[in-house]
């Protein structure tokens, strides 16, 4: 007996950007499709291979220039040094504060949340990061603690590569409930 996957004409957008760690991409890409949502991977230019950190290659369906907010349901942010990159395109930026005033997904692991500050999407949210940007996250106005995964309404963020399990669970838990 099969059941209807949980995200079953969901849409989430995962941004993506060189320097990507691995499995802050591709384990959630491939557990939202698991859910049964379509995943598109957004970037600079679209079709573009970016590589991630050891080298891994994903491509780009769409480019930020493309991107419209109202056809999502979410969008990630993930680690690694790509969010230094990505948020220096102020229609990546755009893009998470519309999906945020949408009151979609937006999530964030490890260095992601660099993406939300410059979004100016934390102000008032509790939220989690990577340690070393801890700084950041606060000076952006969210309330940090260190947790495995922290949900605050439509935001979920989590720290490491090792709280992967749970902040897909969270995320999933989050469009699955919108």
């Amino acid at each position: 007996m099969t059941s209807t996957p949980v995200l079953q004409g969901k849409r989430i957008a995962i941004l993506l950007d060189i320097l990507y760690q691995e499995m802050e991409v591709w384990y959630p890409l491939l557990r939202f499709k698991e859910a049964g949502a379509e995943v598109v991977v957004i970037a600079a230019e679209a079709g573009k291979t970016y590589t991630s950190k050891l080298g891994y290659p994903c491509k780009s369906d769409l480019s930020y220039d493309d991107a419209v907010a109202a056809d999502f349901d979410g969008v990630l942010a993930p680690g690694g040094f790509a969010p230094d990159y990505i948020r220096r395109h102020e229609k990546a930026l755009s893009f998470v504060r519309e999906i945020n005033a949408q009151n979609k997904l937006v999530c964030a692991i490890c260095h992601g949340p660099w993406i939300l500050c410059s979004a100016d999407v934390l102000r008032g949210k509790r939220a989690t990061s990577f340690f070393a940007i801890k700084a950041d996250v606060v000076n952006a106005g969210a309330i940090w603690e260190d947790s495995e995964v922290v949900t605050d309404g439509n935001l979920v963020t989590s720290r490491k590569p090792e709280d992967l399990p749970a902040f897909c669970l969270a995320c999933i838990d989050v469009v699955a409930k919108s």
